[in-house]
Parts: C-alpha cells; sequence; structure tokens
C-alpha cells in the first residue's frame, strides 16, 4: 500500500513537484520519475537504443535532471525537459562509441534499411520508425521526441542544418506512406466533409 507522501505526491503537478524535489524532498523526484520514465525509455528505444541502454541513459538523464532540478522553470514540461537531457546523452555515448561516424556515411544509402512490407498490414509507429534509415530515424526522434528544434538536432549531431532537414523530411514522407490508410477511405472523407 502507497505511504502518505507517496499519495500526497501523486496529485501534484510536475511543477510542485520539481519545486519539493529543489528543497531536497527525494519522494517528490521519485514521483516525477514513475511518471515519466517509461517515455524517456521509450523515445530512447525510437533513437536506436537497446532496451538496457535505454534504461541506463534514462537512469543517467534522471539523476542529471536531478542535480540541476533548481535549473527548471516549468517554462516546458518536465517530461520535455528530461527528454532533451536523455537524448543528449544518448547521443555524447553514440559518439563516444565511435558509432554516430558509421552513421553519418551510411546515410545516403537509406534504400538498403528500408524494409519492403504490404501496405493493407497494420503497423505502430516503432515499426514505421524502424523503416527509416538510421539518420532519419534519429533526426526525426530528437526532433518531435525529444523536442529539439532543427538547429539543436543539427548542433547535436555536428551536422548542416539543411542535412538535418533533409533527413528529417524524407522520414516523415516516409512515415506518413507507411502510416496511411491503404484504401484512402479516410482522406476520401476528409474532402467530401470539409
Amino acid at each position: 500500500m502507497p505511504g502518505k507522501s507517496q499519495l500526497r505526491y501523486a496529485s501534484l503537478h510536475d511543477v510542485e513537484l520539481c519545486t519539493h524535489a529543489a528543497t531536497g524532498e527525494r519522494s517528490a523526484y521519485g514521483e516525477l520519475v514513475r511518471r515519466h520514465g517509461s517515455a524517456i525509455r521509450g523515445l530512447l528505444r525510437r533513437m536506436g537504443a537497446q532496451p538496457s541502454e535505454a534504461d541506463d541513459v534514462a537512469q543517467d538523464a534522471f539523476l542529471a535532471a536531478f542535480e540541476r532540478i533548481a535549473e527548471f522553470r516549468g517554462e516546458g514540461t518536465f517530461a520535455g525537459w528530461v527528454k532533451k537531457i536523455a537524448a543528449r546523452l544518448y547521443l555524447r555515448r553514440l559518439q563516444r562509441e565511435r558509432r554516430l561516424g558509421a552513421f553519418a556515411t551510411s546515410a545516403g544509402d537509406e534504400e538498403a534499411y528500408v524494409h519492403a512490407g504490404d501496405a493493407e498490414h497494420r503497423i505502430d509507429l516503432d515499426e514505421g520508425l524502424k523503416s527509416l534509415s538510421p539518420a532519419e530515424r534519429l533526426t526525426v526522434s530528437l526532433c518531435f521526441g525529444a523536442g529539439l528544434s532543427h538547429a539543436e538536432t543539427a548542433e547535436a549531431l555536428n551536422l548542416p542544418l539543411g542535412t538535418v532537414k533533409s533527413h528529417v523530411k524524407r522520414g516523415l514522407e516516409k512515415l506518413r506512406a507507411r502510416l496511411a490508410p491503404s484504401d484512402g477511405a479516410v482522406l476520401e472523407g476528409r474532402r467530401h466533409n470539409g
């Protein structure tokens, strides 16, 4: 059965929890981790992290956020703030492992990463992201999953801004095509209704 402090914190808004955490109340921060941990790990998985690696980076991100909790002013969401921290930590990890260099050179060979599939099969977003090249998956995940701007993504990946925009545009076009209804019924209905 949850303790009194857990029940008390469960009803508070994230900004209030951050205020309590900044004064040293670890239970308040624990509630933030409980609320947003799976979303952070999910983002990292979409960026390409293996499950155990996503867990490690998410834990590091929450520790870094806890150390800097007084800097969070509530101008955005707490989850968005931690997602940015997690994305940057994961990118640093990639750079350390020199995988980023291989990713940048293989970005032009995206056709090898596109999975052929029957358009009538229902897929989810994770499956759709897997069909993108590593460059497209990473840039789309950073821009839309972590909430980084194109410029922030370009800086984080050490790529030209135009290259990031191209990867995002191609990635989104592929996702739209892959996730769109195959029979066109929804699109036809929109034309007639609006």
